[in-house]
C-alpha cells in the first residue's frame, strides 16, 4: 500500500468534518468532482472505504471516523503552529471565529468592530449567529458570547456587557386595539411574538419575577422568529407584544415607537460574557479582540 499524500488526507478531513463535498470543495478551492476523485483515489490506496455517500448526505464510515479522530488533532496543531509564526510579526494577524446570538453581535461586536479592524488590518473576524448552545471546541470557534449564568465552569469567561433585563413592549398601534397587560397571566390573552432558539426546540417561555414570586409564561401569537431582531421588528410593526432585551428596545422607547408594560415583573440577568477554553498561549490577535470587547463599566 502506497503512503497517502498529505493533501489527500487534508481533503478527506475537510469532507468528513463538513459532511459535504460542496462545502469542503469551496473551502479548498477545488471543484466537488475533483474532490470526489481525490477521495476515491485515497480510498483505493488505503484499501478501505472512508465515506458513506448517498444522494443527499456524506458521513464518515467507522474507519473514516477513526481516521478523523487520529489525524484531525494533528492537522489542527500544524495549523495552529503555522499561525503562531505570524505572531512574530509586529502586528497581530489571523482569523478570529466567534459564535453568538444576533442581539449580542449587534450590542457587543458591532460597536467595536470598525475601529478594531482598522487598528489590526491583518486580523479577520468571522461571526456565526446561533441561539443554540454551540460547542466552541468541537466546532472550532475561538470564543462564544452568552449570558454569564449559562457558561460552563471549565471555560474562561470575560464580562462584555452590564447586567440587563428583558422588557415587555408593544407599539402604540397595538395598545390602541388591546388593553395593556397588568400581570404576566394577562399575556395569555394577547398576541405575543415568540422566539424559537433552535429549530428542534420549543419556544422560549417568558420568565418573570416579582419579590419571591417567579413565573414562566408560555405565550402564543401569530409570529415566531429565531432572531431577536425580527421579534423587535414585529413589535414595531404592531403585530403583537414582544419580550426583548432592554438595550434593543431602548431607542424605540425613547422615541415613542414602543411602549413598555409590567416593568416591575422583569428581572435582570447576568450580562453577556465572552467565553473560551483555557489556552496556554493565546494568539496576540485573540488577546487584542478580548481586550476590545471587555466591559469596563460606565
Amino acid at each position: 500500500m502506497s503512503a497517502p499524500k498529505i493533501n489527500d488526507l487534508q481533503a478527506f478531513l475537510a469532507v468528513a468534518r463538513d459532511q459535504s463535498f460542496t462545502k469542503a470543495a469551496a473551502k479548498l478551492g477545488v471543484t466537488p468532482s475533483a474532490l470526489s476523485h481525490t477521495i476515491r483515489g485515497l480510498e483505493a490506496r488505503l484499501g478501505v472505504r472512508l465515506l458513506a455517500r448517498t444522494t443527499r448526505n456524506v458521513a464518515p464510515t467507522e474507519a473514516g471516523e477513526k481516521l478523523v479522530l487520529s489525524i484531525g488533532p494533528l492537522f489542527d496543531q500544524i495549523t495552529a503552529e503555522v499561525e503562531r509564526l505570524g505572531e512574530l510579526r509586529d502586528k497581530p494577524a489571523g482569523r478570529i471565529r466567534v459564535t453568538c446570538s444576533d442581539d449580542a453581535a449587534e450590542s457587543i461586536i458591532r460597536p467595536m468592530l470598525t475601529s478594531f479592524l482598522e487598528q489590526y488590518p491583518d486580523v479577520s473576524v468571522e461571526i456565526s449567529i446561533d441561539y443554540g448552545f454551540t460547542n466552541i471546541v468541537t466546532d472550532r470557534f475561538d470564543a462564544g458570547i452568552r449570558l454569564g449564568e449559562s457558561i460552563s465552569k471549565d471555560m474562561i469567561a470575560v464580562r462584555v456587557s452590564p447586567d440587563w433585563r428583558l422588557v415587555v413592549v408593544g407599539a402604540p398601534a397595538y395598545f390602541a386595539r388591546h388593553a395593556a397587560p397588568v400581570i404576566p397571566q394577562d399575556l395569555t390573552q394577547h398576541n405575543c411574538i415568540n422566539i424559537r432558539h433552535t429549530m428542534d426546540g420549543g419556544c422560549y417561555a417568558w420568565e418573570f419575577e416579582k419579590g419571591d414570586r417567579k413565573l414562566n409564561i408560555r405565550v402564543t401569537g401569530q409570529l415566531t422568529a429565531n432572531s431577536m431582531i425580527h421579534v423587535v421588528n414585529g413589535a414595531l410593526d404592531g403585530i403583537g407584544l414582544a419580550y426583548v432585551p432592554d438595550f434593543m428596545a431602548k431607542p424605540y422607547l425613547a422615541d415613542g415607537r414602543l411602549q413598555e408594560v409590567m416593568p416591575e415583573w422583569c428581572p435582570y440577568f447576568q450580562g453577556f460574557h465572552l467565553y473560551y477554553p483555557n489556552r496556554r498561549q493565546a494568539s496576540s490577535a485573540f488577546t487584542a479582540f478580548v481586550d476590545a470587547v471587555k466591559y469596563r463599566g460606565n
